[in-house]
């Protein structure tokens, strides 16, 4: 017996038909945090019952059996403990999962209309509209947040006339006999604005209209920049922000006030937004900002000192994050470390490329795009997360399709990288590794590289030499270590080594790699440089302008379209792009012929280039097709798809279109097809895919000569403290990775995770390794490392001179 009504019906004893709805619901939203993951993470923190982080894991492998179902092997665990239908619908109210409530909600409740969000101006009249069917008669009752509003009990919620302290949440309690069932939430916007624009009280039903325009500005540097516009609508309307014609991407920029907290020269310009409610749009007005020059408050400077202070001709970033490696294991935070360095560099007025999983013939051709866009003066930032090593002072990159063992061959050099990087006489040198700096045993190669003297290096490891870096684990996606920190002073207007120190400063303080990771600073640096410092083009020459343009144009996404089939229905097909080589379409239905009860839009034949799953495409939320990061800002009610590995693209990307539909009179599915050629979108213009080019960094790598070692900082063996002196506990295995259980009372470290693992980014023998390859493994010995404090023939003068910020 399965009877939904009767709440304390232990969830073991579900009818079939309901617990494989349920499950299928699940495990289809475990990417949206509103999974089985999530239900198991409330399940083994409630006070009632208790679930081991074992436990949840048994029940992820599942996956791996014929037919296996996480979602029923948790839900016969939590039945197990005694677990009712009651708990469960609690727990799920808990996680705003209102699809699964469906499935074991009684089904005497049918909510037929949701209340919608809505904008709308003080004064006017504010409806809100609930309506359902039961088995008996229903009541209703509406809320604000968690308090109940007296006299609300009518269907329809009205409020005339609205006023701002009306603005805030609300929700619909539909009550049939001892049933009930909660609505989807609605926010009301209240705008104190005249009304001015024509409409009266009732007139604002459906309607888009712009009632807060932007006000033009003059500030200085430093300043902090605030637009605000506003406008009415049903749905809340959705706001873009432009400057100077051209989206901006941070995600600041997808509110309705824009904030920009340290405004630069080059934030100065046009400003506008966008506005949009389904497939209605509009513009505000289009107002100036302007950005006064205050240099000599930088440094204390008096306003006519003869000093110039320090400025870039151009600044331009490479990223680069592998992660899906095919010899060795797999990584997670370098997706999310290169998005959110990304959107801080753009906002530092970086021309950023940001890759995923890179070929070495790849990352060299991509090494090669980068080289030519630097000339004299310009700032150059390289920021690599993977795996990678360290054999004598020389740092190397490993590609996602590294042999294992890797050598130097294999990998690329970051100091030829610099070498190369000197001959531009840029500005500003940066590097930023997060990768571990574990001796390479199988690789004796001691590359020749001869750096010039200059005073405009920096690197920052993520970790110390001959020691790994981590990534925490999670169910989640969450940063690396590095990344974790850098990210919260990236912005700061201070000298690159200064705002780097504090970043190692912080890293010291986090429990769960203390004594086990520091960040590291090498550099020549003599002026003030920062990242904040202004762009003042120098013009350059033609080729760099030639290259810029060129560069421009590899990150320009295909424009949206619309396209008509004979049936009378219209598509419109839109694109976004996740990272440089990664882009995403989406379908979505326009208009359709009234008597066609059904219709749906869906991208096939694609370039076998691509090497994208069928069963992760056109897929109805953004996460179920692996778009983790971009989804909030991906329209709505669409049909998505994720193209990775773009720069793998050799011709133009040509695919079909197919509409399938139903009329009321033909139960049958009819089917139209259109094909569309969208030409090479953003990096697939540059042709990475390429053999190796002649003038690739390879040049510099490999050639033999005496062994360049920088000082050794390392923190010895004995200087480490074993985790348990943390109140941690450590896997019963010598391996050089380390899992961390983080109280569960409090956040360590700003984090939110309440367990985690850490991983390191490769092994002392050179391999890669993660927890997953070693946990059930018998303990083996630690292999010895071969060391080189006792080389005699140190790096170049030039490289001894570095200083060594170690934190």
């Amino acid at each position: 017996m399965s009877d939904l009504s009767d709440r304390s019906l232990n969830v073991n004893l579900l009818k079939e038909p309901v617990l494989r709805k349920l499950c299928e619901v699940l495990e289809k939203s475990n990417s949206d945090n509103k999974g089985w993951r999530k239900l198991g993470d409330l399940f083994s923190k409630s006070r009632r019952f208790r679930m081991s982080s074992d436990e949840i894991e048994m029940c992820s492998l599942k996956v791996l059996e014929l037919d296996g179902s996480p979602s029923r092997m948790l839900l016969r665990l939590m039945g197990d403990r005694g677990c009712t239908l009651g708990h469960l619908i609690d727990f799920l109210q808990t996680m705003g999962q209102t699809e699964a409530l469906q499935c074991v909600k009684p089904p005497g409740i049918q909510i037929l209309i949701q209340p919608q969000s809505v904008a709308v101006i003080a004064g006017h009249n504010l409806r809100l509209s609930c309506y359902a069917v039961g088995k008996a008669g229903v009541q209703y009752q509406w809320f604000k947040t968690k308090e109940e509003l007296p006299n609300r009990s009518s269907p329809d919620l009205v409020i005339s006339p609205v006023r701002l302290t009306d603005a805030g949440f609300y929700i619909c309690r539909v009550n049939c006999g001892d049933n009930f069932e909660f609505s989807q939430w609605a926010q009301v916007d209240v705008f104190n604005v005249a009304t001015s624009y024509g409409m009266g009280p009732h007139s604002l039903e459906g309607r888009l209209k712009v009632v807060i325009q932007p006000q033009g500005q003059r500030l200085l540097v430093g300043d902090t920049l605030q637009l605000e516009c506003g406008a009415v609508g049903r749905p809340i309307p959705r706001y873009h922000w432009h400057r100077n014609g051209v989206p901006l991407l941070f995600p600041e920029a997808s509110k309705r006030r824009l904030l920009i907290p340290y405004l630069l020269l080059e934030h100065q310009g046009k400003y506008r937004c966008e506005i949009s409610i389904n497939n209605e749009r509009t513009w505000t007005n289009e107002v100036d900002v302007f950005v006064d020059d205050v240099f000599a408050f930088r440094e204390g400077l008096l306003l006519n000192s003869t000093q110039e202070p320090p400025y870039a001709t151009d600044k331009v970033a490479l990223l680069i994050g592998n992660l899906s490696y095919q010899n060795h294991p797999q990584l997670k935070a370098p997706m999310v470390d290169v998005y959110d360095l990304t959107n801080l560099l753009r906002q530092l007025n970086f021309k950023v490329v940001s890759l995923l999983d890179l070929t070495e013939s790849e990352m060299r051709n991509a090494v090669d795009e980068f080289l030519l866009l630097l000339h004299k003066g310009v700032y150059g930032l390289l920021y690599y997360a993977g795996h990678g090593y360290e054999n004598y002072g020389n740092s190397f990159m490993v590609p996602v399709d590294a042999p294992n063992p890797y050598r130097s061959a294999n990998c690329l050099c970051v100091q030829s990288i610099l070498k190369l990087m000197q001959e531009k006489e840029t500005g500003l040198n940066v590097f930023l590794l997060d990768m571990c700096r574990k001796r390479n045993i199988h690789d004796e190669t001691t590359p020749n590289i001869l750096l010039k003297v200059t005073a405009n290096i920096v690197f920052g490891y993520a970790t110390c030499q001959d020691a790994e870096a981590f990534e925490l684990s999670s169910s989640g996606f969450t940063n690396g270590v590095f990344i974790k920190f850098l990210k919260q002073r990236l912005l700061e207007d201070e000298k690159i080594t200064v705002l780097l120190d504090r970043v190692a400063e912080d890293m010291g303080q986090f429990v769960a790699t203390k004594g086990k990771q520091a960040l590291e600073i090498r550099s020549s640096l003599s002026e003030r440089r920062a990242l904040t410092d202004p762009v003042l083009p120098d013009g350059g020459s033609d080729a760099g302008r030639s290259h810029s343009r060129q560069w421009a144009k590899a990150h320009e996404l295909p424009e949206s379209m619309c396209l008509d089939f004979d049936c009378g229905a219209q598509i419109k097909l839109g694109f976004a792009a996740e990272f440089s080589n990664v882009m995403v379409i989406y379908t979505h239905i326009v208009k359709k012929p009234e008597d066609m009860s059904f219709c749906q839009a869906h991208v096939t034949n694609l370039s076998l280039d691509l090497d994208v799953d069928p069963k992760e495409m056109n897929r109805e939320t953004p996460e179920e097709t692996g778009i983790y990061l971009l989804s909030s800002s991906l329209p709505q009610h669409c049909l998505y798809t994720r193209l990775s590995s773009l720069q793998k693209l050799k011709d133009q990307l040509e695919f079909t279109v197919c509409l399938q539909g139903s009329f009321k009179a033909i139960d049958e599915l009819v089917e139209w097809t259109t094909d569309v050629n969208i030409g090479k979108p953003l990096i697939a213009k540059l042709d990475l895919h390429r053999t190796m080019r002649r003038n690739s960094c390879l040049q510099t790598c490999p050639m033999p000569h005496s062994p360049s070692q920088s000082p050794c900082h390392s923190p010895k063996p004995e200087h480490f403290h074993h985790p348990q002196d943390h109140g941690f506990l450590s896997p019963h295995c010598a391996s050089p990775y380390l899992e961390v259980y983080l109280p569960l009372q409090g956040a360590v470290g700003g984090s939110d995770l309440t367990s985690s693992t850490l991983y390191d980014n490769c092994c002392p023998s050179g391999h890669a390794c993660v927890a997953s390859d070693l946990a059930n493994s018998p303990a083996r010995a630690s292999i010895p490392i071969e060391t080189t404090d006792d080389i005699s023939e140190l790096q170049t003068v030039f490289i001894n001179s570095l200083q060594l910020h170690h934190q």
